[in-house]
């Protein structure tokens, strides 16, 4: 299957006012420009002239291949988070061109992502030209752009996937390997060769998929931070309130019900004329070339790999390749409370299951109206224990889906800390609590589950989830010490970043994994669907 970039942009000179787009069709593999487009579309907003972009860019990559995957690249905030389905589209002008644009291509078939403005030049100035064009009363010409001149080549996509999707350190091991293999790798703590930085921003998967607000959000140390509990919370204080995990926004951008948002810089200036256009590389503006990309002659397997480890060992916030295919993104929410929340006890595998509270139901309910709304989820799955699958099957129900159960998913076992609290487990079992709290291979006092086993068993359930769910977003219920685990993997994180997360009882979070072995924290602890 053919795989292609989209960058798009658009821009409005007075805001409203006389407006353009330009968008850009590459080859994911190879960054080859396949397609340009660019239309003065007359008075307008930044943000609709932002949507049109889109729109032209995934009708062009339609054009050279409707089978396609489709990785679409944009400065717009709005516009990326919108059609990841996070944002509510408000804005009159923009809901139809949204709507469209969420027809062109299956919506498993493409993800989407925010790069900052100065990794979409091209599309920027295929925009810049149509509006200038415009103010000439001249149509935009194919024949004439120098966008494509001016803007750097891109930089093509990553080796061959690899190797089960997980742990951040093993997918940055591998990055090392293709650049020493290649021969241009540094020696540890030498200098590397000069690159180019990678053509990605933060990454956001769109169509299936909830997270990526979360590149604006971090996971902050907690003070005096001590061991999980079921509270979600430092083991000293096991059932802290909820922490606000609302979207984080950029710059001055806001939601689309009033005057539409704009991270544009004024002084755009435009014209009356319509112009209008679409290039394919290698034509002469008459429409999509035919067949497949040509490859760029005389380039050697080596050379490509090197390129490409390059590319992903580039470093960027929040950075996920655009020809691995639609990642499998878990949204993994911890389950509502139980009446042992509120009382900061230990409540994991080995101790009294217990159910839902009425407020854990509620919360549950709410989780599945947020849920419901961004409509992202394909598949339900739960840990084995009852607090877990009630809270499943509430928010299943809302979904319309099945619920499935992966005993790996369950919580830690805290052996005799079951049903007590931090400061009885402090009083009874000092010693215990102490070798606990230093090591991850620790178990709890009478034969309780270490923070290694549970991470060993979390890791064999990612993966055999990983395998079964590859490429769909699916929404796991699960636990306190199962959600951290799989935050610090993902992150490369050391086995004592555990104690620095604080995770609220029904909140949301979410990771991407991608073929090559990497994986993308998207959202961290977010409650925002229960204020």
């Amino acid at each position: 299957m053919r795989e292609f970039v989209v960058e798009a942009d658009g821009g409005s000179r007075g805001n409203p006012g006389p407006a353009g787009y330009g968008a850009v069709v590459s080859d994911a593999a190879t960054g080859e420009t396949l397609a340009e487009a660019a239309e003065y579309i007359g008075v307008a907003t930044n943000n609709v002239a932002e949507y049109r972009g889109l729109l032209a860019g995934l009708r062009a990559a339609r054009e050279l291949d409707p089978q396609a995957r489709v990785h679409v690249r944009m400065d717009s905030k709005l516009v990326i988070e919108q059609m990841s389905g996070r944002w509510k589209i408000k804005h009159p002008a923009m809901k139809p061109l949204a709507a469209e644009a969420a027809t062109v291509f299956p919506q498993d078939r493409v993800t989407y992502e925010w790069i900052p403005r100065e990794r979409n030049a091209h599309a920027d100035r295929l925009a810049n030209e149509a509006m200038d064009a415009g103010k000439r009363g001249e149509q935009w010409s194919a024949e004439a752009s120098r966008a494509d001149l001016d803007t750097p080549p891109a930089t093509p996509a990553v080796p061959a996937p690899e190797g089960p999707p997980g742990d951040a350190t093993a997918g940055a091991a591998r990055v090392r390997a293709a650049l020493a293999s290649a021969g241009g790798a540094a020696a540890p703590g030498e200098p590397g060769p000069e690159r180019r930085p990678a053509a990605g921003g933060a990454a956001v998967t769109g169509g299936a998929d909830l997270a990526g607000a979360a590149r604006g959000r971090s996971v902050e140390d907690a003070s005096g931070a001590g061991p999980d509990t079921e509270s979600g919370a430092r083991a000293d204080d096991p059932e802290a309130a909820d922490v606000p995990g609302g979207r984080a926004a950029e710059g001055s951008r806001g939601g689309a019900g009033g005057p539409a948002p704009t991270d544009r810089a004024p002084g755009r200036r435009a014209a009356e004329p319509r112009a209008t256009g679409v290039r394919a590389a290698g034509a002469s503006g008459e429409g999509p070339a035919a067949g497949g990309p040509s490859r760029p002659a005389g380039g050697a397997p080596a050379d490509a790999d090197r390129r490409a480890a390059q590319a992903v060992a580039t470093p960027s916030s929040g950075w996920a390749p655009a020809d691995m295919g639609t990642p499998a993104t878990f949204v993994l929410l911890r389950h509502g409370e139980t009446p042992l929340t509120p009382q900061k006890r230990f409540s994991g595998s080995g101790g009294s299951d217990p159910s839902l509270s009425d407020i854990g139901r509620e919360q549950a309910e709410k989780v599945a109206a947020a849920l419901a709304r961004r409509g992202t989820v394909q598949a339900v799955v739960a840990s084995p224990l009852a607090r877990t699958r009630e809270t499943a099957r509430i928010v299943a129900a809302r979904l319309g889906l099945d619920v499935a159960v992966e005993d790996g998913l369950r919580e830690t076992d805290f052996g005799a800390w079951e049903g007590l609290t931090f400061g009885e487990v402090r009083e009874r079992y000092p010693e215990d609590l102490d070798a606990w709290l230093a090591s991850p291979d620790a178990r709890p006092t009478g034969g309780g589950e270490s923070f290694a086993a549970t991470a060993a068993r979390v890791g064999e359930a990612r993966d055999k989830l990983l395998a079964e769910y590859r490429g769909r977003t699916v929404l796991l219920v699960t636990h306190v010490t199962p959600v951290k685990t799989l935050i610090r993997l993902a992150l490369g994180a050391p086995p004592e970043a555990l104690f620095r997360m604080e995770l609220s009882a029904a909140s949301l979070s979410a990771v991407a994994y991608y073929a090559d072995g990497n994986a993308s924290v998207r959202l961290f602890n977010d409650t925002s669907h229960l204020r």
